[in-house]
């Protein structure tokens, strides 16, 4: 991996993906980020990108933009994601086909795009964000974790498509974040699922870039298609 590494996060306008983005550009690499909405700041080592992640089109455009400018990808972190927490009887197919645009879609264009760049160097690094919800089987959110199962499945399918590249793919899934992700859920819910956890506490943002540094590690060449669940889950 080169030293001056280039990273593209998704979701980087606010909550986690924003504080990667600061992380890594903080490290000396240089970051590509992306959300629906422009940033309120920029920071340096850093180019931005607005775009809907499940716009095909628009993804493909990114990725032309990227390889002009760098002519190489090292790592993708695909942190885009929605949720809606209600229960299925109450839930609209409208806001099924908006949580699977984003999460599922979106992570596999970006899945397929950036293995395209990282295999002319015969190397990259994937990681995708599920969450605890699936192995948890949460009461709410059938829709929101059906959609991060699917990513867990397509993370160890493609850990074997893009093996011979030497490209790795791995997920991780955050227990809850003070996050604008979680606001909508009440603080009973919230304290009822930490008390699942091994580790009762919220997820910081430094366990996040703590799991994924791992997953970047050029030692870790021989981890791929794996899921890190956090808290002890």
């Amino acid at each position: 991996m080169d030293k001056n590494r280039v990273i593209l996060i998704t979701g980087t306008r606010k909550g986690i993906g924003n504080y990667l983005s600061r992380y890594y550009t903080e490290k000396g690499d240089q970051v590509i980020g992306c959300s629906r909405k422009p940033l309120k700041s920029q920071l340096p080592n850093y180019h931005h990108f607005c775009l809907d992640v499940s716009d095909e089109k628009c993804v493909k455009e990114l990725f032309v933009e990227l390889y002009k400018a760098y002519h190489h990808l090292d790592v993708l972190i695909n942190n885009a994601g929605i949720a809606s927490m209600n229960h299925a009887l109450l839930t609209p197919l409208a806001t099924v086909r908006k949580i699977f645009e984003t999460n599922y879609f979106g992570t596999f264009l970006f899945c397929r795009e950036a293995a395209k760049l990282m295999r002319k160097n015969n190397f990259g690094r994937i990681v995708n964000f599920t969450t605890v919800a699936v192995p948890l089987k949460l009461e709410g959110e059938a829709v929101y974790a059906s959609s991060k199962s699917a990513i867990e499945t397509l993370t160890r399918v493609l850990a074997r498509e893009f093996g011979a590249d030497n490209i790795t793919v791995n997920a991780i899934g955050p227990t809850p974040v003070k996050t604008d992700l979680i606001n909508s859920l009440s603080e009973k819910k919230l304290t009822a699922l930490i008390q699942r956890q091994a580790i009762n506490r919220y997820g910081e943002l430094r366990d996040i870039s703590n799991v994924i540094d791992f997953f970047l590690r050029p030692e870790s060449d021989f981890v791929t298609g794996q899921v890190i669940y956090l808290g002890g889950i």
